[in-house]
């Protein structure tokens, strides 16, 4: 267990669990870490629309330059966009201040080494333990402090990425769009690259005042948007989340499409161009069991990991594939990028579109999943999976799914929730036994 770290940086309410004071030590500990070479060393800094981003930036860059690192500072861009321009801008480190699709009181520090890539565990222990040590004998001297300026040419250069990612031949010329920006961290960039491809596009979720990111918009919150594609009778919906990592679809028929039948119509689009490096996907533990066995039907397998991009990103680069994701829309090209990026797999998906001249909804329905439930049980402290009665009930509806289904039972790594999923063919059966392990846990959280 890491004291800091969970599975996607650091992240907790504002001014609770991160504090100036903690956002202080991370960036004199990683700056001290990621100081290597006798070079000027310097460091990127994004954020999403928080109002605490400007507390926990301005605390980041004081960390910064104590230790004598140089500071870019980025003001509001994806995550994506921080992990290319950190390998962009030969930093050091890469930092964005963003807790993703949580609400406007909570937020967090995601850090990139020099290549774009998310920290290892490793590293991040190393972070923390400098985090809890003394650092004022390691400041740099008076005359060695870092400096610090603002950047502003930085939406051009990802907008000019993302749009090629596209082939040369493909525009999105006679497509309504409409992107829903979660009032985050693409409420510029994500428009501004549809309609510079051609499409005609509606924006919602693009007036951040510092309070109103993800609240009642983005990919966990479509309800806005499918209305308004219904309403325009738009070809297609796009909503991102709070930084942008993450992408949900929705068709013209105004009917959700997740992140399992987007990998689903990449790894077939793919693997018809000859362009995945392995014959499969990474995906984690909580994808549909209907895109394993539709792959499969394709001559294509898939890998399960933990949950979080980072681990399905780390069983990509080991083991050679290009393609993964998460059922929650965090889909990893890594021809592309480093990390998951909503906007670029989006392109993907309507570069799919626009090749086979069909409707989103049948493009996007690659298979039949299985019933699928997901119930989240919120505790306050200590181990409730280890409760004799929660074990019982788990025991119990592992028996009762046999082969005909899959438990999963895991913490967030987010925040204090368990998170309770089962699937398989018969839907009242896998109803029952996510009710009784919720039952269960819901007792001794109690």
């Amino acid at each position: 267990m890491r004291k800091y770290f969970g599975t996607d940086g650091i992240r907790g309410r504002a001014n609770g669990v991160i504090t100036p004071e903690l956002a202080l030590k991370v960036g004199q500990a990683a700056g001290l870490i990621f100081q290597r070479g006798d070079h000027r060393h310097r460091v990127v800094i994004g954020k999403d629309t928080r109002l605490s981003g400007y507390m926990i930036e301005t605390a980041l860059v004081a960390g910064f330059t104590s230790v004598g690192m140089d500071v870019l500072l980025l003001g509001p861009m994806p995550t994506p966009a921080v992990a290319m321009l950190t390998r962009s801008m030969r930093a050091d480190l890469g930092v964005m201040i963003s807790a993703s699709h949580n609400p406007f009181e909570d937020n967090g520090i995601k850090l990139f080494g020099p290549d774009g890539f998310k920290l290892s565990d490793e590293v991040e222990r190393e972070i923390e333990a400098l985090v809890d040590s003394t650092l004022h004998k390691r400041l740099a001297g008076a005359g060695d402090l870092g400096r610090a300026k603002r950047i502003e040419s930085v939406h051009a250069r990802y907008i000019e990425f993302a749009k090629r990612t596209l082939p040369r031949a493909i525009t999105l010329d006679g497509l309504r769009v409409v992107v829903d920006c979660a009032n985050g961290a693409a409420y510029r960039v994500a428009p501004e690259t549809l309609w510079e491809l051609g499409a005609e596009v509606i924006a919602i979720g693009t007036d951040p005042d510092g309070f109103n990111i993800n609240r009642d918009v983005g990919s966990t919150a479509p309800e806005a948007l499918v209305r308004k594609v219904r309403e325009l009778r738009a070809d297609i919906g796009i909503a991102l989340d709070g930084d942008a990592d993450r992408v949900l679809v929705v068709d013209e028929k105004g009917q959700r499409v997740d992140g399992d039948q987007l990998m689903g119509v990449v790894a077939r689009s793919w693997k018809e161009d000859e362009r995945l490096t392995r014959p499969g996907i990474v995906a984690t533990i909580m994808s549909n069991l209907g895109l394993e066995r539709y792959l499969g039907g394709l001559g294509l397998g898939m890998v399960r990991t933990a949950v979080g991009d980072r681990y399905v990103l780390e069983h990509m680069r080991e083991n050679g594939y290009n393609l993964g994701g998460e059922q929650s829309g965090h889909i990893i090209m890594s021809d592309y990028a480093t990390t998951g990026d909503g906007l670029v797999a989006a392109l993907q998906l309507l570069s799919v579109v626009q090749r086979q001249q069909r409707p989103v909804s049948e493009v996007c329905h690659c298979f039949d999943p299985l019933p699928q439930v997901l119930k989240n049980v919120r505790y306050g402290s200590g181990e409730p999976l280890r409760q004799d009665a929660v074990v019982t009930a788990i025991e119990g509806a592992r028996q009762r799914l046999g082969t005909a289904g899959r438990l999963v039972i895991r913490p967030s790594g987010t925040e204090p929730v368990i998170r309770v999923m089962a699937e398989g063919d018969n839907h009242d059966l896998v109803v029952a036994v996510v009710d009784d392990v919720v039952e269960a846990l819901r007792k001794v959280a109690a």
